[in-house]
């Protein structure tokens, strides 16, 4: 119950600032949001996105699943909750960016990299991180001679850009970002450092966005 009454402290605090110092913010998110982002970022306790960036209510339309992961464009007729949030976040909030914010020591992609095969019955994260299977190899091909947390850090890395790619399988993403009115974004969060790394397309690579503070 400690976890509970800790969450309810934590509403206290939010309505007291939302809804007392500062409630002309809701004031406005009540007649609806308008947030110009879309952030696809992984389910781990340990990045939410609206804490690491620092943002309100509102600024971040937001999915989180295992591993940060896109699936590609499909019309096969099944549930599809990631897919389902971006065409809302796309054709109907008309945001104009799409964070893919992965991070390090991702437990999905250890889970991808050791062993897909899930040991769980149902094995839903096992078939769910298959998403990135294209990762996994391409990773295992160019660095398959090197220790294991340096292929995991590539495959973290990797994973983003396939889904990256993968959003531009949806028909309405691909027709936005080339008429210059969406950009995809990939971002990397290293959990030790405490640093932020940005894909840049140009290079093909990653670039420090944010350095740690330890090296400032």
């Amino acid at each position: 119950m400690e976890d509970i009454e800790k969450f309810i402290g934590g509403f206290r605090r939010f309505q007291h600032k939302y809804f007392g110092e500062h409630s002309s913010l809701f004031e406005e998110l009540k007649q609806g949001q308008n947030p110009k982002t879309l952030l696809i970022g992984c389910s781990d306790s340990r990045v939410d996105p609206a804490l690491l960036m620092d943002c309100d209510p509102g600024d971040l339309f937001v999915v989180r699943n295992v591993a940060n992961l896109v699936p590609p464009y499909e019309t096969d007729g099944a549930f599809h909750g990631v897919s389902s949030a971006i065409e809302y976040a796309v054709e109907h909030l008309e945001v104009s960016k799409i964070i893919v914010l992965g991070h390090s020591a991702c437990g999905g992609i250890r889970a991808l990299m050791q062993n897909p095969e899930s040991k769980t019955e149902a094995n839903f994260v096992g078939r769910w991180v298959r998403i990135a299977d294209a990762a996994r190899e391409q990773v295992r091909r160019e660095l398959g001679h090197k220790e294991e947390e340096r292929q995991i850090r590539a495959c973290e890395m990797a994973a983003i850009i396939v889904s990256l790619d993968n959003l531009m399988s949806f028909p309405f993403i691909a027709k936005r970002v080339e008429a210059g009115k969406l950009s995809l974004i990939g971002w990397y969060f290293d959990i030790q450092q405490g640093a932020l790394y940005d894909f840049d397309q140009s290079i093909n690579r990653f670039r420090t966005l944010v350095t740690s503070i330890s090296t400032k």
